[in-house]
């Protein structure tokens, strides 16, 4: 039979319904499922609402029209006509493209992106946690010139992130890093504090100012040795005492926040605006750094506040004193902690010697901090403390007391004769000599050929720093600390095959050479013209960190610089 409507719409739809209505069943099992389908084909008809009745009456129940089959309507019904409205639109591609960009935000998806890097800058999703969480991004340097990019809470602590480079870095953990505040500019640098928050640091420091990650020894030597920090004649103390409060109770007057301890002293003081200095004598306070307009007086009528301690900060100044004109070597600086970058800000100071400097700089920190100084250096002495000995971490020789044992009888023992002490080191220096030549019988190659192991093998030793220049290795050593042996190794600028070892001592860097002796056809090192021989230099710092010998002390803290 030809129905006359089929050549008009080429499709009957409510046939077509039902046939999918039948062989769909168990996919549409809900009324809402097909009267959804159905209003979307509807979507765009100019009937009025009387007209959905019938249609929704006779597609809803498919129950039915799956059972028997149902003829179709002829051209007058209405719902045929409705049915004629339900076929494809023309959508234009304007009106396609504006619907896609109006819905596109809504069906970007809810999981993060697994391929960021595929995406563009703008639209990655990994920007967006990064500028709506509280974490901040955070560039950190070390002597290399290496740098690394971590990404820290706002309440991370100095000590936090040092401790996230170092495992990051693999670094040995001997709680000796510190994270420095650098500023090229300036010329002045300062480690910062344990406790001092990162970011809130960073937020005070200039565009061209960043964070270095390096070693200081000294960070809390004063703790442990506070004698060798404050000169007795620069102590003194607000209440007078005639010298009856004795030096052990030092380090407890300056924690006290009752007590007042007080650094005096001369001082060179750059004038503002001008290159010349001028020589006052000043007192260090709690309430901050006076100087004197009547020689030593420090009646108040004559005392004048240079510069209080609760808003500055203490640094030290790298760029040497050609640059500020200054009278000596030992200058440092106090900087407003809101000043970023303004040099008629600073107060540029300089003592006479370092260990007035060092002074004046470890009282500044003591009285601005006071206990809190003191937690910070109690941590790790604590973690330490608390641990099993089977969890023992793997230590530097820095943190070990390394002294010349006698292991010939059952038990091994101190030996305290320096006498003895210096038999047995040279007595080890010729085992290590026979055992080095015993390897060359059994076939290693000789250390006069030049690709012998012995000659190169220090080169991957941290404290190895190859051809630096004497006043880089000076440098190198004041930045780490200048504690009692700390050292490093580099190459000789006077004799090519020689090798000289800087050290520390009483906060004087002292260099000596190591010179190569051949003996039986074998190159040996020396530091002491032949008398103790060593077949390397790593044998040669390894003694030398168990005996002191020749040096003023034994090598302790390997001065490093690490790579990031």
């Amino acid at each position: 039979m030809n129905w006359p409507w089929l050549y008009d719409d080429d499709v009957d739809l409510e046939q077509l319904v039902n046939d999918m209505n039948s062989s769909m069943e168990s996919v549409y099992s809900t009324q809402a499922d097909t009267a959804l389908l159905l209003n979307n084909g509807h979507a765009h008809t100019s009937h009025h609402h009387h007209h959905h009745h019938p249609v929704h009456a006779t597609c809803l129940g498919h129950s039915q029209a799956n059972r028997r089959h149902t003829p179709p309507l002829p051209p007058s019904s209405p719902s045929r006509e409705r049915l004629r409205h339900s076929q494809p639109m023309h959508i234009q591609a304007v009106r396609c493209l504006q619907e896609e960009q109006h819905l596109r935000p809504a069906s970007l998806p809810a999981i993060p992106n697994p391929f960021p890097e595929l995406c563009s800058p703008a639209g990655s999703p990994v920007l967006s946690p990064i500028q709506s969480s509280n974490n901040h991004i955070v560039k950190v340097w070390s002597e290399d010139g290496a740098g690394k990019v971590v990404e820290i809470p706002a309440d991370m602590t100095a000590r936090d992130v040092c401790q996230l480079l170092v495992y990051k870095s693999h670094c040995l953990d001997d709680n000796a890093w510190t994270l420095v505040e650098h500023h090229p500019i300036l010329g002045l640098e300062r480690c910062l504090e344990d406790h001092e928050l990162v970011v809130q640091v960073q937020a005070s420091m200039s565009s061209d100012s960043k964070f270095l990650f390096r070693k200081n020894y000294a960070k809390y030597e004063f703790f442990r040795n506070p004698l060798n920090f404050f000169p007795e004649q620069m102590v003194a103390w607000c209440q007078e005492s005639d010298g009856s409060i004795p030096q052990s109770q030092l380090l407890q007057n300056f924690l006290n926040s009752s007590s007042c301890p007080e650094i005096q002293g001369y001082l060179y003081v750059k004038e503002p605006g001008r290159k010349s200095w001028k020589k006052l004598y000043m007192f260090l306070r709690r309430s901050g750094l006076y100087y004197s307009t009547k020689g030593t007086s420090k009646e108040p009528r004559h005392l004048q506040l240079l510069s209080d301690l609760e808003d500055s900060n203490i640094f030290t100044i790298f760029t040497g004193r050609k640059l500020h004109n200054a009278p000596a070597d030992y200058q440092f600086c106090i900087k407003p902690s809101k000043v970023r970058s303004d040099c008629k800000e600073l107060k540029m100071l300089c003592a006479e010697d370092e260990q007035s400097r060092t002074c004046w700089m470890t009282a500044f920190r003591l009285l601005k901090y006071g206990m809190v100084l003191y937690q910070s250096y109690n941590v790790p002495q604590q973690r330490k403390s608390n641990l099993s000995p089977f969890s023992a971490p793997v230590r530097s020789v820095s943190e070990n007391s390394l002294v010349a044992m006698d292991f010939s009888g059952r038990t091994g023992r101190v030996i305290d004769n320096p006498v003895e002490a210096q038999s047995a080191a040279l007595e080890e220096g010729q085992t290590w000599r026979k055992r080095s030549q015993r390897m060359n019988v059994l076939g290693s190659p000789s250390p006069l050929h030049p690709s012998s192991l012995s000659t190169v093998i220090h080169r991957t030793q941290v404290w190895f720093h190859g051809r630096i220049m004497r006043e880089e290795a000076h440098k190198m050593i004041i930045q780490q600390g200048q504690v009692d042996g700390l050292f490093l190794l580099r190459d000789s600028q006077s004799n090519p095959k020689a090798f000289v070892l800087t050290l520390c001592h009483h906060q004087k860097i002292k260099h000596f050479q190591i010179l190569p002796c051949e003996e039986d056809g074998q190159v040996f090192f020396s530091l002491d013209d032949g008398a103790t021989k060593f077949t390397d230099l790593i044998h040669l710092v390894e003694f030398y960190q168990l005996n002191r010998g020749v040096l003023p002390c034994k090598l302790k803290h390997p001065c490093t610089a690490v790579a990031l």
